[in-house]
């Protein structure tokens, strides 16, 4: 089973002067992800592109010469290669004063022989389409989840509450970073998304299963949901990429 198609992209959205998101995508190679960077002055676009740029490679190497990627020893490393580079962000921000708080979140999908790893860290998302059913993949590293897990906020409240915007994980973090990861089976016809939160903030889930269920293609559906994103105000920088599997 392979990557049969892929499309990404990327928008400034209606009230942000720059783009610091990034995306990146290889079928050759089964890795594709989104990156949503963070900090003031240049540092948000920095540390997205940072992502983009040196996270495929470092992921391409962790799972290069495995059979599958549903093998414990294969995750580990895949997730020691999003660690790393955390690591090493925070380092080059503590080095630069330009840099400060940079910082960026990912959302990573690698697939390969029928499987697909997720890693993330933030709050960019995985949704996976299948059979005209939309679901959520990954859990939000947000203040607000957290109190959610923690029985503070009911589910229902996160996406209102003030802690929905504070990251508990992300590349560059203080501290050792916990990327999330998880394997799934591919089914023939799944479509998976790959977004940040400049869609799923701005876009309920009814309207994202409504236009990657009835996109021809995933260039049609990355255009129809930046125009949703922008279409519900457009607060945000807004990047996806929809991945189709044969």
């Amino acid at each position: 089973m392979t990557v049969v198609h892929y499309a990404g992209l990327s928008d400034v959205g209606r009230v942000r002067l720059k783009n610091e998101d990034a995306w990146y995508g290889d079928r050759e190679q089964g890795v594709f992800l989104v990156s949503d960077g963070i900090g003031g002055h240049q540092a948000g676009e920095v540390a997205a592109r940072v992502v983009a740029d040196l996270l495929p490679g470092r992921l391409a190497e962790a799972v290069c010469g495995a059979d599958s990627l549903d093998d414990p020893t294969v995750i580990q490393r895949a997730r020691d290669a999003v660690a790393g580079l955390s690591g090493s962000m925070r380092d080059e921000a503590e080095r630069r004063p330009s840099l400060s708080g940079m910082g960026a979140t990912v959302a990573a999908l690698l697939v390969k022989a029928g499987h697909g790893l997720i890693l993330h860290l933030g709050d960019s998302r995985v949704y996976l389409l299948r059979g005209g059913h939309l679901q959520l993949l990954t859990t939000d590293h947000t203040l607000a989840q957290f109190l959610v897990e923690s029985g503070v906020v009911a589910p229902e409240q996160a996406s209102q509450h003030p802690g929905r915007c504070r990251l508990t994980q992300y590349v560059g973090m203080s501290g050792e970073a916990k990327p999330g990861a998880q394997i799934l089976n591919l089914q023939s016809n799944d479509r998976l998304l790959l977004c940040t939160d400049g869609l799923s903030g701005a876009v309920d889930i009814d309207e994202l299963r409504e236009a990657l269920s009835t996109a021809q293609d995933p260039e049609s559906a990355c255009r129809r949901l930046i125009d949703a994103a922008n279409s519900a105000g457009g607060g945000d920088n807004v990047t996806v990429l929809v991945v189709q599997i044969a």
